[in-house]
């Protein structure tokens, strides 16, 4: 008897059902896909499901000083979206037709244009729908519209002080209150993105987002602040906001990088049944972003680099992401890969696979580093214990949470 079903037994409940306990076998057909050079034979997307991320636009309203898209010019390279709907729904039934599609619409500000958005949400009424947005406009955004959104990621940087200094005064305000005016108009969750590139980030702010949002995801930015001290600060915060998680036995704290470590190490496989023994990033098996160009990526952060394009919608052809698990990369050896299992793959295929050294020593291992620490922190709590005392609709709050599937769940 596992370590989980003896804390379920000594708490009166019976373990999860058998389809949670046991992976399911998937079979993937392989297809010949026509690239312009040359013929693959394999299956481009792994698994049933498949995120559709169309960046709407390159442009943005405002100006982040960290903003990954800028990286090699590609930020506001692009306007509107060159290809029509007809031309979108040729590939989506050429490559995708018998997936579960749902679609993420990404920029760039994606609200800037919002008619494309509009128009992909008429075409397809039985897709899902996800919009990653820096809030500033969401206030004029239709109810249908609203009412139609699974989820919105809102870009955050923490509390007012640090959202306004990377993204200009006044922002974090703005931001609020159009989160307050559409909250309870969301067919589906808010959710806070809060892009931790300060060390100025406390127990405090998280909370203070929390009390305005359903859930709140966090990611590390590959921006190179990861001195020691730095390091030192974020693994004390990571440490409050793990002791707060695990203070109740009756409530969760809607932190989807804990939540999803709790579930990743309790039930491992899990993700081998959602990510099929890839990275949870999804960029090795199920994501596609588009950019209005028609050209297609495995992640949103490296499209100005060419030998990374895996598709093209104008030109209907895809094949599988190059960016997969190589031997180069340090996960195999790390105390981690258990649950983490290779997050966040740009980071590591820029550090151990392009040889970029500045970016290993000053992105790629520290924020490794912190994830451990995280693991780490999560162990010294009774987690098997926590999670058998919790009531059962926050334990399928830890098993499925819908917000699994459009976020990267590692920080």
């Amino acid at each position: 008897m596992t370590l989980l079903h003896t804390a379920l037994a000594q708490h009166g409940k019976n373990p999860a059902p058998s389809e949670r306990v046991f992976p399911a076998m998937s079979f993937q057909p392989v297809s010949l896909v026509r690239r312009p050079d040359r013929v693959v034979a394999a299956a481009p997307i792994v698994g049933a499901r498949v995120e559709l991320q169309l960046l709407t636009t390159l442009q943005c309203n405002l100006k982040c000083s960290y903003c990954s898209i800028s990286e090699g010019d590609v930020l506001g390279s692009q306007g509107k979206v060159e290809y029509d709907i007809d031309t979108l729904h040729r590939f989506i039934e050429t490559h995708l037709g018998a997936k579960d599609v749902y679609v993420t619409f990404y920029g760039g500000e994606p609200t800037l244009n919002r008619a494309f958005m509009e128009a992909v949400m008429w075409r397809y009424p039985h897709f899902r729908f996800q919009l990653q947005t820096n809030g500033t406009l969401l206030d004029d955004l239709p109810e249908w519209v609203l009412r139609r959104l699974d989820n919105i990621l809102v870009s955050i940087d923490g509390g007012e002080q640090v959202t306004d200094g990377y993204r200009g005064r006044g922002i974090y305000r703005q931001v609020m209150r159009n989160v307050e005016r559409v909250h309870a108009r969301v067919g589906g969750s808010l959710t806070a993105r809060m892009t931790w590139s300060s060390d100025e980030i406390d127990l405090a702010q998280i909370e203070a987002l929390l009390d305005r949002f359903d859930y709140l995801y966090f990611q590390f930015v590959a921006d190179h602040a990861y001195g020691d001290a730095a390091l030192i600060r974020r693994k004390a915060v990571l440490d409050d906001l793990v002791a707060r998680f695990f203070r109740d036995a009756d409530a969760l704290l809607p932190v989807i990088p804990l939540m999803g470590i709790v579930r990743n190490k309790l039930f491992p496989q899990l993700v081998d049944e959602r990510h099929h023994g890839r990275a949870q990033c999804r960029v090795s098996s199920h994501i596609l972003n588009v950019m209005p160009d028609g050209r297609i990526f495995p992640c949103p952060d490296l499209m100005h680099l060419p030998d990374m394009q895996m598709g093209d919608l104008t030109e209907n052809w895809l094949v599988p992401s190059p960016l997969q698990q190589h031997p180069d990369m340090p996960c195999g050896r790390c105390e981690a890969q258990a649950w983490c299992r290779g997050n966040c793959m740009k980071n590591l295929w820029m550090g151990y696979v392009r040889k970029d050294e500045a970016w290993r020593s000053g992105i790629t291992d520290p924020v490794c580093e912190l994830v451990r620490h995280l693991g780490q922190a999560i162990d010294r709590h009774p987690v098997a214990e926590w999670y058998a005392a919790l009531p059962d609709a926050l334990q399928r709050e830890i098993l499925d949470c819908p917000v699994y599937d459009y976020v990267e769940i590692m920080p």
